[in-house]
């Protein structure tokens, strides 16, 4: 690899881990091409950006991008995007389908945090899924009300 396309490299990595929310470090020892491909489509469908990289290329962007604390060691893959959930959702179901692919660490929000953080906040409901949520509630009293109207009708009806 000549030194430009490392420079170049570092520059959209720096860049990109500028720009996310969130990113994870996985380990993807032990996975063909196929199993990295199907990441990558997974990924690309919530907006979520993979990328394989060398240590040292990966640890000055870091450092770049101000994020400090993160030691690298043999077989990293980089998981990043704009969106923390969606982010640790993607690694976090890909890690349960192949017992190859397990996650290191992530930085989310400015703190390095662990796997086990990984894993919870994989485990939230998304923006969308919340105010599914909330609809859902604010409109159960109208629900209650029009079911108790229709059944008063009916009585009301037979009598």
């Amino acid at each position: 690899m000549t030194r430009n396309k490392k420079i170049e490299i570092v520059e959209e990595l720096t860049a990109s881990f500028k720009a996310s929310d969130a990113f994870v470090v996985c380990d993807f020892k032990g996975l063909d091409t196929i199993s990295i491909e199907a990441l990558r489509n997974a990924a690309r469908e919530v907006n979520v950006s993979v990328r394989i990289a060398k240590n040292t290329l990966a640890t000055i962007a870091m450092k770049n991008a101000e994020i400090e604390g993160i030691s690298l060691k043999d077989t990293n893959m980089f998981v990043w995007g704009e969106d923390q959930l969606d982010v640790t959702k993607v690694v976090a179901k890909y890690a349960e389908k192949n017992k190859n692919f397990t996650i290191r660490t992530g930085f989310i929000a400015g703190e390095i945090v662990d796997v086990a953080k990984i894993e919870a906040l994989s485990k939230l409901p998304s923006r969308d899924e919340l105010i599914g949520m909330l609809l859902q509630t604010w409109m159960a009293p109208v629900t209650n009300f029009t079911i108790g109207l229709d059944a008063l009708r009916a009585k009301k009806e037979e009598a």
